[in-house]
């Protein structure tokens, strides 16, 4: 039996082949999200961007592609290594950098001033899907409480389940279900279904860790899911709907938009009035928070 000869050049030289590996989930892996860069779309400009993961588990916006490192100042570089995002430069020539030094809807950070020619493309980019339309710019946030009534809607709600506290980055009655469909797209389905229990608003006192500084707000508004079985909410940190909460086999096509919340880092999302109420006619009365 013969061995099939090896791959040569053709001035006879031997060819090294490298093997090719491709990428494989576990079997028992809960998700058959690999951990690798998801692109998305960055609701205040409209450029994309891509999620990865810190070392500390937490989520950061990257600009899609690499820059040469000389352009970019030491302190603003970030690398790439194994599926997770390290605040720092890998010793290379190239290296990548956060979204929000670059995104055209916030100011421009003064350290980095020799990024404005990339800046200013993607702001002429959001332009253009200002003018035709397919960008909507997003409602300026309050920089604190109103003097009137409660506020009516939280852009970015602080959510209690399974007794720790975290920041959506939307509204609850938007967050969408990360998980699959038979389509290869995600599901469009909200987690929070018309028939399925609801949370309640309410107020819970700012509490920091020891050391740090005092708030200058005592109490926050929360949307407690406290009192649902636990199913219920490991299903909302889970983030799935109803019906792919039951489907394990389906995987998830998108990574939890959960960020755990810091009183310090999120000051400002937090909100001393619940955020709906309902007074009744001909008379005061106290608030009831719509469920």
């Amino acid at each position: 039996m013969c061995s099939s000869p090896s791959p040569r050049r053709w001035d006879g030289s031997r060819a090294n082949v490298p093997h090719r590996r491709s990428l494989r989930v576990a079997s028992d892996s809960a998700s058959r999200l690999l951990r690798c860069g998801q692109t998305a779309t960055c609701r205040e400009c409209g450029n994309p961007v891509e999620w990865y993961l810190r070392g500390d588990d937490r989520l950061v916006r990257l600009h899609p592609r690499e820059l040469p490192a000389d352009r970019v100042p030491e302190s603003c570089r970030w690398h790439v290594s194994r599926g997770i995002a390290h605040p720092a430069g890998d010793g290379s020539g190239w290296c990548r950098l956060a979204h929000d030094l670059l995104c055209p809807a916030r100011s421009a950070p003064p350290a980095a001033p020799q990024l404005s020619g990339l800046r200013r493309s993607l702001a002429l980019r959001t332009r253009r899907l200002l003018d035709t339309g397919v960008l909507v710019p997003p409602a300026p946030a309050a920089s604190g409480p109103p003097p009137g009534p409660a506020v009516r809607r939280l852009a970015r709600p602080v959510v209690q389940l399974l007794f720790v506290y975290y920041l959506a980055s939307r509204p609850v009655d938007e967050i969408q279900c990360v998980a699959q469909t038979r389509r290869r797209t995600r599901c469009t389905a909200e987690i929070l279904a018309p028939g399925a229990p609801r949370g309640l608003w309410t107020l819970v006192p700012v509490t920091t860790r020891l050391g740090q500084l005092a708030l200058p707000s005592d109490v926050m508004a929360v949307y407690s899911l406290s009192a649902l079985p636990y199913r219920e909410q490991l299903r909302w940190r889970a983030q799935r709907c109803e019906q792919h909460a039951a489907a394990t086999t389906a995987g998830d096509l998108a990574v939890a938009d959960w960020e755990a919340f810091d009183p310090l880092r999120h000051h400002e999302h937090i909100h001393t009035r619940l955020p709906a109420h309902r007074r009744r006619s001909g008379g005061r009365s106290p608030w009831r928070p719509r469920p």
